[in-house]
């Protein structure tokens, strides 16, 4: 089998998918938006020593619901984030945007500009 995106990098991928008009910048703007701040939440919960059990058990929503969550196999609402955020300690802002590129390769830049309160 001859994959030509296997040792590329995610960065030329995007752009051959933006290329073929398969994803605008916007759509991959988007996905980077959403990595950045599910990572946060990911990382609050680390910090806060709190299980997914535990964090079912202050917010009420279901351990398979944030597990869905955190591996990005669902997408929650702002209501479902709050919700979860309270207990870590967090919320979301609305921020200006930083002339910042997105991009996996630069996770800082990523977590500069979407970041949890």
């Amino acid at each position: 089998m001859n994959n030509k995106h296997v040792g590329g990098s995610w960065e030329e991928l995007e752009n051959e998918l933006i290329e073929a008009g398969a994803l605008t910048q916007e759509e991959i703007a988007e996905s980077h938006a959403r990595v950045a701040i599910i990572g946060e939440l990911i990382k609050a919960r680390n910090e806060k020593k709190i299980s997914q059990k535990q964090l079912e058990e202050l917010t009420g929503i279901r351990k398979s619901t944030i597990a869905r969550i955190e591996t990005r196999k669902n997408s929650p609402t702002i209501d479902t984030m709050l919700k979860i955020l309270s207990p870590l300690g967090k919320t979301l802002a609305v921020v200006p945007m930083q002339n910042v590129a997105i991009n996996p390769a630069n996770t800082q830049s990523a977590q500069q500009r979407f970041h949890l309160r």
